[in-house]
């Protein structure tokens, strides 16, 4: 059973390569694992948003999850999001990623309901008393605008299926007040490609980060940098990222960085609806950043810098 310990390091949150009939491009998502594999990554996370999670067929999200087990599985963790909205559907997609292969699940804050914080507690709990295997809870106010209380992920940091979190709280004394009591078998990730170095730097042991699926040697070097003290430097080389960061999300993840996954090797532009390919004029600005970027360090020797 996954334990706390062996989340560390960077676990791309995985897109997810789709055909014109909205199901799962095999091919494509062979490459993606192909390329994430030889650039080295510590666990992936598919079906999380940017995976598409709630325009996916069960069939789909099922299916892909066998797959990246069938990648990487007894290799690094396999920890597929669970999004649903109501106990018994997320129970159900709990119990059907397990029986694909699944390490650990990434469950969201229950949302549209507007629980209280006690009811988020209590559902968590629940939860893990219920799930197969072990989870992760997700936390993204700005997607669920529901903000889990720092004292309630302290009291939830203590069940012992309850192993971690994505951290996607933009608040950085939200975030500080969290990690300031969790408990030592919980382990925090971040959640945000925006604020990874300032995560790490407060404590953070790696992160679920989204353009990790384009640049994971550049994640890793910049986890390195700040996991080993080296502040300045990681902020720094952070910086460098920043031109890149506001076109990838200049719209909503992933229809920006689908439309340039060609360029390592993954020919899956199509997002699901309700979302569009991202705009021309974007598209363009993008490949060009990207590229910029993959010649620059994705190819190179960072150890070096």
């Amino acid at each position: 059973m996954l334990s706390h310990s062996q989340l560390r390091g960077i676990f791309p949150a995985l897109v997810t390569p789709v055909n014109t009939d909205d199901t799962i491009n095999e091919q494509a998502a062979e490459n993606l694992f192909a390329w994430l594999k030889k650039q080295g990554v510590d666990g992936v996370v598919p079906l999380g948003g940017t995976g598409e999670y709630g325009s996916l067929s069960q069939r789909a999200r099922v299916r892909f999850v066998e797959l990246a087990t069938k990648a990487f599985g007894g290799d690094i963790p396999i920890v597929p999001g669970v999004l649903d909205t109501g106990f018994y559907d997320a129970m159900g997609s709990a119990c059907d990623f397990a029986n694909a292969g699944a390490d650990a699940l990434l469950v969201i804050t229950p949302y549209y309901t507007n629980p209280t914080q006690i009811g988020i507690r209590d559902y968590f709990l629940r939860f893990a008393d219920e799930s197969p295997i072990p989870i992760l809870i997700y936390e993204i106010p700005y997607r669920t605008r529901i903000s889990i209380d720092p004292t309630i992920l302290h009291e939830l940091s203590s069940h012992e299926k309850i192993i971690g979190m994505k951290a996607c709280n933009t608040d950085m004394y939200h975030y500080l007040r969290v990690l300031a009591g969790v408990s030592l078998s919980f382990t925090v990730m971040s959640g945000e490609d925006s604020l990874f170095p300032l995560h790490v730097a407060a404590g953070a042991k790696g992160g679920i980060v989204v353009t990790a699926n384009l640049f994971p040697k550049i994640w890793r070097h910049l986890f390195e940098l700040a996991r080993s003290g080296k502040i300045s430097q990681a902020v720094e080389f952070h910086r460098e990222l920043i031109p890149f960061l506001d076109l990838v999300f200049a719209e909503t993840n992933p229809g920006p960085m689908k439309s340039v996954l060609d360029l390592v090797g993954v020919d899956a532009p199509r997002v699901l609806q309700p979302l569009r390919a991202a705009e021309p004029e974007l598209q363009n600005a993008l490949r060009e950043e990207t590229e910029r970027l993959l010649r620059t360090y994705e190819m190179s020797d960072l150890s070096t810098l």
